[in-house]
């Protein structure tokens, strides 16, 4: 569904891998006697290319609520696992996105290209191109992705430029992170 392009995971913080495997279990223990997950998390990726001069972002949401949340919003049916129309399945996750993940790049906001998506399990990842970022010195990050259907909804970012690896989560309503580099 992506084209071939898939998530670049080597940025991702070390210190969260324990913290979201942990999470990770608890939920699917749950989710295997029948019930609803009991946390809600986004994690969001951003790693600067400086040789492409690329901003590649990479969003993951838990399917159901990602479905959920956009059948609620637009009253329209929506299935991301196994579409009848991949076009109109990648429309809905990549508008529904760009309204709620917002990034600004020394002060300039960008506009999120969609690449694709891909069914993880009982995830979804959605991938985002920016192109022609000369530099990256500062990256400002608004994400309320979920927040609309969950009040205690946690939002994770990793960003990357170069070797410079940093991290930040919010809880709802928390919206705003800005990482400096």
């Amino acid at each position: 569904r992506c084209a071939g392009w898939k998530i670049i995971k080597r940025f991702v913080a070390d210190k969260f891998y324990l913290a979201m495997a942990a999470a990770m279990v608890k939920w699917l223990l749950v989710s295997a006697l029948g019930f609803i997950h009991p946390f809600y998390v986004s994690v969001t990726e951003i790693n600067y290319n400086a040789k492409e001069k690329t901003l590649e972002i990479s969003c993951k949401l838990f399917l159901d609520d990602t479905e959920k949340t956009i059948r609620n919003q637009s009253a329209a049916a929506v299935e991301l696992s196994n579409p009848k129309d991949q076009k109109k399945a990648t429309q809905q996750i990549s508008a529904y996105v760009a309204r709620h993940l917002l990034i600004t790049i020394d002060g300039k906001p960008v506009t999120l290209e969609c690449i694709g998506y891909e069914v993880e399990g009982a995830s979804v990842w959605s991938y985002y191109q920016v192109k022609n970022i000369a530099s990256v010195h500062k990256i400002e990050v608004n994400n309320n992705l979920l927040y609309e259907m969950y009040t205690d909804q946690i939002s994770i970012v990793h960003a990357q430029v170069g070797n410079n690896k940093k991290s930040a989560r919010v809880t709802n309503p928390e919206t705003q992170m800005v990482f400096e580099f």
